[in-house]
Parts: structure tokens; C-alpha cells; sequence
């Protein structure tokens, strides 16, 4: 089996690298979630700083009256073999610290860059690492001391605000209570044992600490709650002799306080049968004790945990993309694959896979014959316009039958008409390809890691869209132009083949004056009505023709080709590109990148991770 400090310093070493990347939060279970830590709790001036200075066997906490420690210190204490003692923040990384009143200081200074100069506290921790040949491999985080009330320059809130942020730690069920209680107060009221009793009912996780023992009043002890009759826990309780503060005024080194500790307690006559259980490098080696056993105990669940985040990781890099190869042709095949993936979403949408194509019929269905019903055909073929026309078609020379240049004149003037419903289905048809494009370059997930790239294909099937559109234009343009250069002869034929129909109730008699006075007159009004309605009835045949081949024609020209050939010139372009303009399209987002670079180091750790405890673990 491995030993207790292979063991416990592997862990510790994890969660160092956790805390470096980042991962020590959000959602679900992270690694360093999964691996036990000790959290220190106590109401204020309980000597919480006392215990874990001793713990470390140096001074380097700030001290004062009132709060003192207003952010979560998270102290990772790592055991070296040898050489100087020294300390790191995550904060000022590469920066080493072997002064420990810098430390001090730089633990002061970091407070009141978030909370400011003032009494308030934030739950944003401080991350520190000692690495001594003193210490013990151990995690622990020192937080804001529990109080009752609120004082000067403190928000009301400020109790609550501390309850609730030492919860947030307390209640995970991977972390061990360090509960910390003043010798001088009565236990019934300590407020880091009324907290763990809450959070940890059954006490596995709670450790009773005994502070300021030398300060009790003569003629009193501890012996009740350090032997467990005066409130029982699982787990031992431990006495612990603070530095006075005269021996802090005088700093005298931890060492010497470690040694005045032990004398205290063999010397003591009510505590010397416990002297064996009692102080801070006792309690040290106790709780190194314990989270051999805690993390034994963890090593099933903590590996499950690591090969599920391992699966969630490599699956997060395979859809933002792994890295591409270097060279030119693993480059070319990548920008193709995505190009594929890209015309691949917007045939879906063309064809119904996806929504949007369907509003291209809605253009031929409703926009198309809209527009065509409000050609101002009743105004061009009005009777004042009809005599006009004709008459300025007949020129000095009225016709003799009939006024064919009048009705020439009469339908291309009305065909003209048609070009702008016909350009305007065009160009909706047009802008809705284009939103096409748009929306399935976005919905591409494999282009998102290429701004670069995804920008030259939207430039690339915008170009393609526009000479689509252009020859689409024409093509409807032309059609028009079809209908005014050649007439359908056997249509006005016909009609002179049926008589010009009169009300009913007129007699014989009058429908024959009425053919005499049109003999006499060609511009009378039921000539002028007949020529109109002769050209109106054209018109509508044509209108019909049109409403069909128009769609027909907009469809070959633009969503045919759009579905065929829409990267065509983009890939014969980027066939003859050199490899370093092929790079240049396949620079990625830069957040991107740092998204998977992040990706692999957390995945690398995790994997580290789990071939180290298989082997320490089970050796």
C-alpha cells in the first residue's frame, strides 16, 4: 500500500493543479470538489489564525481586532524534502515568497484589492501554497470568523452573509470541519459546534479544537469537553496553546511556541495524560491521519468521477474540433469538410430538413400574384388613354379597320408593366437565399472555430448568390420581352369572329344605328371601350402565362443553381491557393483556442490524475 504522504501529497499536488487551471467549480462535481479538504471554522477571535500558524509553524497570517480575515484563504500546505521554506499565491504566479511577514502583507493587500479598505468581506478566495520541510501535506481553508452582530462600517447583513458563505463550504460532504473553540467560553454557545452540529449531525466530519487553554480562570479546565462528556464527537477532541501576546510581541518563532506547547501540556496537572493527544503538530498528524483513511474511502468515486469529466472533455474537444495538421493538404481537406458541412445545413433548409425554403413559395403564392393585381392596368386602358394611344399611333393618317398600331402600342405599354413584379420576385427570392446563408453558416458548428474561413464562404455564396440573381433577371426580363416581340395571332383573330355584344333590350333598330354611328366614328366611347376590353382580356392570358413561368424561371436561374453550384468557384479558387493562404483561412478565434488549450490541460490532468492514484493508491 502507499504511504500516508505519497498518498495524501498526490491529492495535494491535484488540487494545486486544479486550483492553476481553474477547475475548482461550476456546474456538477470538479475534481477538486471530489477531493477532501479541511475547512477551519471559529467565531471571531477564537484563534483561528493561532491554530493553523501553528499548524504551519510560522507567522504569517494578519492579525487585528474585530474581522481580520475577510476573504476564504484556501492554504496548501506542501511537504518538501528539504531546502528553504517558501511560499506562492495563484494570484502572483512565478513570484516565490521565502519571507513570510511578505506573505503577510501581500494576504492583506489582495484582501482590500476586492473588499477595499473596509470591514467587508467576499467570498472570491485567496489561493496560497507553502512549501516547507516542516509541514504536513494538508489542504485547508481559513474562513471569516462567525459573529453575531454587525459593527461599525458593516453591512447589517454581514452575519448572515458570513453564515451563509462558511456554509457553502461546510456542507459539502467531501470537506472536514475543523470546528475551533475558545477554552474560556462555555462550549453550549461556541458557534463553530453549533454550525458543524447542523451541517454534520453525525459528527464523521467535525474535529473539536480547544483554544487558549493557559487562559482559563484558576480553578478551571477543559477536562469535560477534551475527554467528550461535555459534547461527544466521532473524533477526538484536541487542546492547543496559543502564542501569548506577549510572545507575539516579541516574535518568538513558532518553533519555540511548538516547544512551549508541549512543555505546557506534560507539565500540566490537569491536562499531562493527555499530552500525548494534545497540540498543533498533534493535530496536524491527525488530520493527515484521517484523510488517508477519507480518501481511501473516496478513491472508487473519485476515479468514476475523473473517467466520466474525461469522456465530457474529449467529447467537448471533438465538437469544437481538434487540432488541424500542419500541412497544405490536411488543410485543404479540413477547409473542405467544413465547406461540406456548411452546404450540407443550407440544402436542409433549402429542400425542408430544416425552416426557411418554405418562404421562397410564399413568394410565387402570394407576393407574385399580389403584385400582378396591382398593375394599374384599369388606368393605362381607361377610354381617355385608349383614344390617346391610338391616336397618336395613327398619326395624321387615322386607320381605316382597325387601329393595330394603337393596340401594338396599347399591349407593349401594358407588358411593360410586368418587368417589376417579375424583378421584384428576383430580388425576395434573392434576399431570402442570402438569409439562408447567413443562418447556416451560423448553424455550421464546425465553422465557428474559423472566423476566417467562415467569412470567405459567406463572401464566396453571397458572390454566387448575386450572379445567380443577375442572370435570373435577365431570364424574367426576357420572358417579357418574349410576350411584346411576338403576339399570339390566333387570340384578336378570334374576336373578330364574335360580334360586338349589345344590351339586350336594345332593338334591331338600334343596334343597327349603332353600327352605322361606329362606321362614322372610330373614336366613340363603345369603340374605344371594345379596343380596351379586346387588350385587357390579352393581357390577363398573358398575366397567367407569366405568373407560371415567372416561378419556373427564378427557381432554374437561383435555388437550382444555389443547391448545385454554390461553392463551385470557391473550390477552384482554394485548389490553386498556396499552403500559407490556406493557414491564413484556417486562423481560428483566438478564444477558441484558448477554450481547447484549456480543454487539453484540464483533460492531460485529469488522466495524470487517475494513472497517479492507481499507482499510489494501490501499490
Amino acid at each position: 500500500m502507499a504511504t500516508l504522504e505519497s498518498l495524501i501529497g498526490l491529492v495535494n499536488r491535484i488540487q494545486r493543479a486544479c486550483t492553476i487551471l481553474g477547475d475548482h467549480g461550476g456546474e456538477g462535481m470538479s475534481l477538486w470538489e471530489a477531493l477532501p479538504t479541511v475547512a477551519v471554522v471559529g467565531g471571531q477571535s477564537s484563534g483561528k489564525s493561532s491554530v493553523l500558524e501553528s499548524i504551519v509553524g510560522r507567522d504569517f497570517l494578519p492579525r487585528g481586532s474585530g474581522i481580520v480575515t475577510r476573504r476564504p484563504l484556501v492554504l496548501q500546505l506542501h511537504k518538501t524534502d528539504g531546502g528553504a521554506e517558501y511560499a506562492e499565491f495563484l494570484h502572483a504566479p512565478k513570484k516565490k515568497f521565502p519571507e513570510f511577514a511578505a506573505v503577510r502583507q501581500e494576504i492583506a493587500d489582495e484582501t482590500d484589492r476586492i473588499t477595499g479598505k473596509t470591514k467587508q468581506i467576499s467570498n472570491v478566495p485567496i489561493h496560497l501554497s507553502i512549501f516547507s520541510p516542516n509541514v504536513v501535506d494538508l489542504t485547508l481553508i481559513d474562513l471569516p470568523g462567525l459573529t453575531k452582530v454587525a459593527v461599525e462600517g458593516q453591512p447589517e447583513s454581514i452575519v448572515e452573509d458570513i453564515e451563509m458563505m462558511v456554509r457553502s463550504y461546510v456542507e459539502k460532504p467531501n470537506c472536514i470541519i475543523l470546528a475551533i473553540s475558545p477554552a474560556n467560553q462555555d462550549i453550549a454557545t461556541s458557534d463553530a459546534i453549533k454550525l458543524s452540529r447542523e451541517v454534520d449531525p453525525s459528527g464523521e466530519r467535525t474535529f473539536g479544537v480547544i483554544t487558549k487553554l493557559d487562559l482559563m480562570d484558576k480553578g478551571t479546565n477543559a477536562l469535560d469537553v477534551l475527554e467528550g462528556r461535555a459534547y461527544k464527537l466521532q473524533h477526538p477532541w484536541v487542546g492547543i496553546v496559543n502564542r501569548s501576546q506577549a510572545d507575539i510581541n516579541k516574535n518568538v518563532d513558532m518553533m519555540a511556541a511548538r516547544r512551549k506547547e508541549v512543555e505546557y501540556f506534560e507539565s500540566s496537572p490537569e491536562y499531562g495524560h493527555l499530552a500525548h493527544k494534545m497540540g498543533a503538530e498533534y493535530l496536524a498528524k491527525l488530520l493527515s491521519k484521517h484523510l488517508e483513511t477519507v480518501i481511501r474511502q473516496r478513491i472508487p468515486s473519485i476515479i468514476a468521477l475523473i473517467n466520466k469529466t474525461i469522456d465530457e472533455l474529449n467529447a467537448e474537444l471533438d465538437r469544437i474540433g481538434r487540432p488541424v495538421g500542419e500541412d497544405g493538404g490536411a488543410q485543404l481537406y479540413t477547409i473542405l469538410e467544413m465547406c461540406r458541412a456548411f452546404d450540407r445545413i443550407f440544402r436542409e433548409h433549402l429542400e425542408g430538413g430544416r425552416p426557411g425554403g418554405d418562404r421562397i413559395y410564399g413568394v410565387f403564392d402570394h407576393q407574385l400574384p399580389a403584385a400582378l393585381k396591382k398593375l394599374p392596368f384599369d388606368r393605362h386602358l381607361s377610354t381617355s388613354n385608349v383614344k390617346k394611344v391610338i391616336s397618336e399611333a395613327d398619326g395624321y393618317q387615322p386607320h381605316l379597320i382597325a387601329p393595330e398600331q394603337g393596340y401594338r402600342r396599347l399591349i407593349d405599354g401594358s407588358l411593360g408593366f410586368f418587368k417589376g413584379p417579375a424583378e421584384a420576385s428576383v430580388d425576395a427570392v434573392h434576399s431570402i437565399l442570402k438569409e439562408l446563408v447567413r443562418k447556416s453558416l451560423a448553424e455550421t458548428q464546425e465553422l465557428k472555430r474559423f472566423p476566417s474561413l467562415q467569412s470567405d464562404i459567406a463572401a464566396a455564396a453571397n458572390e454566387a448568390l448575386d450572379r445567380f440573381r443577375d442572370e435570373s433577371r435577365k431570364t424574367v426580363s426576357r420572358l417579357v420581352e418574349m410576350e411584346s416581340s411576338y403576339l399570339t395571332v390566333e387570340f384578336f383573330r378570334k374576336l373578330q369572329t364574335e360580334p360586338e355584344k349589345l344590351p339586350a333590350k336594345e332593338s334591331k333598330e338600334s343596334q343597327a344605328q349603332a353600327q352605322a354611328a361606329s362606321n362614322v366614328d372610330r373614336y366613340s366611347d363603345n369603340h374605344l371601350r371594345r379596343i380596351g376590353s379586346n387588350v385587357s382580356a390579352y393581357i390577363n392570358m398573358v398575366c397567367e402565362t407569366l405568373r407560371n413561368t415567372i416561378p419556373k424561371a427564378v427557381v432554374f436561374c437561383q435555388v437550382r443553381e444555389a443547391k448545385r453550384s454554390l461553392l463551385n468557384h470557391f473550390y477552384s479558387q482554394i485548389g490553386r491557393r498556396e499552403k500559407e493562404q490556406l493557414g491564413k483561412m484556417l486562423d481560428e478565434d483566438p478564444a477558441l483556442m484558448g477554450k481547447r488549450e484549456t480543454i487539453a490541460k484540464r483533460l492531460e490532468l485529469y488522466k495524470s490524475a487517475r494513472d497517479e492514484i492507481d499507482a499510489v493508491a494501490w501499490k
